[in-house]
């Protein structure tokens, strides 16, 4: 099994789903598997667990549990897969979204910002678009508009007109060399944050994350029984505001639909308020420290 990182906020995660030991859960970012063994220790022989994950890496970490069932595709699919297996409700979603640190740690996967490797960031590495596409392909707006929406970045206009400018004598193909543009145009005490945030930026493009995530809320909706419970995990605020917007109003834009007496139609209710780990969490797994988790219950 490859290095994956230690499962977030794994007590409070399991508390939140409320698990009832026969009942059917889906853990829709299996990654390393950390939280789907968590789940299966407190199912009994009745219990089901499904596990969605694109990533060809993740899927040699499958479960070998007859209660356990891995499914190689996005969590966009959940539907769809779980209606193939026979399957229209279950009792608790847990999405723990993000790169994993083996990803992470891998430089032939281009995700971070550390090593030399290709500018590729694909979760599902049989998909056609790479970060070397976008950077080398989209115009000056598209990347500027990129930056800013996905990176949150003021400089954005700066970095995709250097961009543009620069792959008109050379293509982009490697990290470095994005990363050694970015050096150019910021200081240096900013060059770490800048890094992080043109490279999530270009990720979050690549692997349409925030579509993927909207359509993902909108089927745990579905899915979910009456009572069930959906256990969001989240590290940037763009996620975050997504989850935290659907819970409260089951929309993504505007207000919930009302009715007659005024009261909201959302499919779900928020259970407790924001969770975030503790400074011992912190301590032994650094990735957490930008965790968020949301818990909702079907209405």
């Amino acid at each position: 099994m490859m290095t994956y990182h230690k499962p977030v906020l794994l007590d409070e995660a399991m508390e939140g789903l409320m698990i009832r030991p026969s009942g059917v859960y889906v853990d829709v970012t299996f990654g390393g598997g950390g939280h789907s063994r968590a789940i299966l220790d407190q199912l009994d022989t009745n219990g089901k667990l499904y596990g969605f994950d694109q990533d060809v890496d993740a899927q040699a970490n499958a479960l070998e549990d007859i209660r356990f069932d891995l499914i190689p595709a996005n969590f966009s699919f959940l539907k769809q897969y779980l209606k193939f297996k026979g399957v229209t409700q279950v009792h608790g979603i847990l999405a723990d979204f993000g790169v994993s640190s083996h990803q992470f740690d891998s430089d032939a996967r281009g995700f971070s910002t550390r090593f030399d490797g290709p500018l590729d960031m694909r979760m599902n590495i049989g998909q056609e678009v790479s970060a070397a596409s976008v950077v080398n392909t989209y115009s000056e707006s598209q990347l500027g508009s990129i930056f800013r929406t996905y990176g949150e970045i003021r400089n954005a206009h700066r970095i995709a007109s250097a961009i543009v400018k620069q792959r008109q004598e050379q293509s982009f193909h490697t990290t470095k060399q994005l990363r050694d543009l970015v050096a150019e145009l910021v200081p240096e005490r900013f060059l770490n944050k800048n890094l992080a945030q043109v490279f999530q930026a270009i990720r979050i493009e690549v692997n349409q994350e925030l579509e993927v995530l909207k359509q993902f809320l909108e089927q745990s909706a579905e899915v979910l029984i009456p009572g069930g419970r959906l256990v969001c995990i989240s590290y940037h605020s763009l996620e975050d505001r997504l989850v935290k917007r659907f819970i409260r109003e089951g929309r993504f834009e505007g207000t919930a639909v009302v009715d007659f007496y005024g009261n909201k139609e959302c499919p779900f209710k928020k259970v407790g308020g924001l969770v975030v780990p503790n400074k011992a969490e912190i301590a032994v797994n650094n990735r957490a420290r930008s965790a968020k988790m949301r818990i909702a219950e079907k209405q």
